[in-house]
């Protein structure tokens, strides 16, 4: 696909300057541009990039620009032959056009590929697509648009909303419940039992039943081979707008709070309780029967043991405020010197 300048501006609401005409099929990091590519700026330290750049279009975020006049392009100002477009913020922009380039180059399927199974009486929207060998159990409800890739696999009593997408090899175990617009990518196992074992009188590990289910919220996005076991007893819950890296592991009757992050390699262990608008970086640990407030962020390989009583920024193990983790670092190199 080919934009020009002035319909990218137009699409984003954006102020142009430069050459209105100058074309993008592709995209490229602004210090690595040429002149096909669209390029995006939202940090002063790239500025100085835009006098030499070879980037057909350049997204810039507005605040970093004080004087429109003074960039790089048209006769006298350095002869950038390219366009630039302000935007509020020109990485949700980059984002949008992404969005759109996406769906343009994946666009929604439809209809039911053979061989595939759907048990009677599952009523398959006339917008829905199920590829090639996907497995649509008993009593299962599928929302309008939604797109299962093949070998998909769809317990009993699944309930799927409007516009989902789950890609191949997602397993969704019996009676859980996904929201709308929400996407599972390859691989991602929902509801498998939680891991629940108790010893008897002779030490041998006898199984718990696991009986409760998985529920997703709107606008879930879970990554490839993520893993979200169904609840002992009542539901394990992701709540809306949560996005879920790959290779994450649920524990039962865990909730994970609405728009927090959890990046991969995160585990949680079971019925601990994630806030909202919290982020999980890379490979950490949370301990089970513990909750996470609002508003917390925890570095990469952070373990939380205990419940956090206020919001902030935390590192280590076990997790301390951020600052004074990052203190007693710089004490620990210093040590290792004597």
């Amino acid at each position: 696909m080919e934009f020009s300048a002035q319909q990218i501006a137009a699409l984003l609401g954006g102020e142009l300057y430069g050459n209105a005409s100058s074309m993008v099929c592709d995209v490229a990091p602004i210090e690595a541009a040429e002149p096909k590519h669209l390029s995006f700026v939202t940090e002063e330290k790239y500025l100085p990039f835009l006098a030499n750049t070879k980037a057909g279009v350049v997204l810039i975020t507005r605040s970093l620009i004080s004087d429109p006049n003074s960039l790089p392009c048209g006769e006298g100002r350095g002869g950038v032959s390219g366009a630039f477009i302000l935007v509020p913020n020109a990485r949700g922009a980059m984002a949008q056009l992404l969005s759109i380039v996406s769906k343009a180059m994946n666009p929604p399927r439809k209809g039911v590929e053979q061989p595939s199974f759907v048990a009677e009486g599952v009523q398959i929207p006339s917008d829905a697509y199920i590829g090639a060998f996907a497995y649509i159990g008993r009593n299962v409800r599928l929302g309008k648009g939604v797109q299962i890739y093949p070998h998909v696999y769809i317990g009993d009593n699944v309930t799927i909303g409007d516009n989902t997408v789950l890609y191949a090899g997602v397993k969704v175990y019996y009676n859980c419940l996904i929201g709308a617009n929400c996407i599972l990518h390859a691989g991602a196992v929902v509801g498998s039992d939680g891991f629940g074992f108790e010893p008897d009188a002779q030490g041998i590990n006898r199984k718990i039943p696991q009986i409760g289910n998985v529920i997703i919220d709107d606008d879930v996005e879970i990554g490839a081979n993520t893993t979200i076991d169904r609840a002992m007893m009542g539901s394990t819950v992701i709540r809306t707008n949560a996005k879920l890296d790959n290779l994450v592991q649920i524990g039962h009757n865990v909730e994970v709070g609405a728009s927090s992050f959890l990046c991969a390699q995160v585990g949680i262990a079971g019925s601990s309780k994630i806030g909202a608008h919290c982020i999980l970086a890379g490979q950490v640990g949370i301990a089970g029967h513990i909750e996470i407030p609002d508003h917390c962020v925890f570095g990469a390989q952070s373990g939380v043991p205990n419940t956090v009583k206020a919001p902030g920024t935390y590192m280590g193990t076990p997790a301390i405020d951020a600052s004074v983790w990052r203190r007693a670092v710089v004490r620990f190199k210093q040590s290792g010197k004597h």
